[in-house]
């Protein structure tokens, strides 16, 4: 099974339908454990494009109204292997899937308030990259070339997409209000 990734690294593989079962499953689950807590869950990120190669870890939205709803079910999340990493809010909380005895993550789970900028951000890049062919084209060379010059450091690599994704997301708003004023 191709998904997973050493903290710290970066490699990329080209798009696999095993990761939209993973993202699928995983869903299934977080839906399972939160129940009514999460208003919409979604698979995002570029593993989410199949246009486009991406590091082989699943990025999944969770849409929110209510964080401390989600901390109160830590415990059953973590007997999911859903782990706990980091409660940056208000953006988000961040849960992650992996072996962590090997420093591997599988899934980053990213839980933000649902209509949230955040929320919209993260569906609207992944939206807009598999209706675009030209900005997936070009968001795919940008982090091809990044990751052969960044394999082991992943915060260049990430800093270095940093200017393109703020455009891209500026277009993909954009994209989407005039498809919204459309129907």
């Amino acid at each position: 099974m191709s998904i997973g990734m050493k903290r710290g690294t970066v490699y990329l593989e080209s798009h696999r339908l095993e990761w939209e079962t993973a993202a699928a499953e995983t869903i299934r689950v977080i839906k399972n454990v939160l129940g009514s807590t999460a208003i919409d869950v979604r698979h995002i990120g570029s593993t989410s494009v199949r246009s486009i190669p991406a590091k082989p870890i699943i990025d999944i939205a969770v849409g929110i109204d209510d964080y401390e709803a989600v901390l109160l079910k830590r415990d059953v999340l973590e007997a999911e292997n859903i782990i706990f990493r980091f409660d940056e809010r208000p953006e988000q909380l961040l849960f992650a899937m992996g072996d962590f005895g090997k420093d591997t993550r599988t899934h980053h789970i990213h839980v933000v308030k649902y209509g949230s900028e955040e929320w919209e951000n993260y569906l609207n890049f992944s939206d807009y990259l598999n209706e675009n062919t030209a900005a997936a084209e070009r968001y795919a060379a940008l982090k091809t070339a990044l990751a052969e010059k960044y394999p082991n450091d992943r915060i260049a690599y990430t800093n270095g997409k940093s200017e393109l994704i703020g455009e891209l997301l500026e277009k993909a708003r954009k994209w989407r209000e005039s498809k919204e004023q459309t129907s």
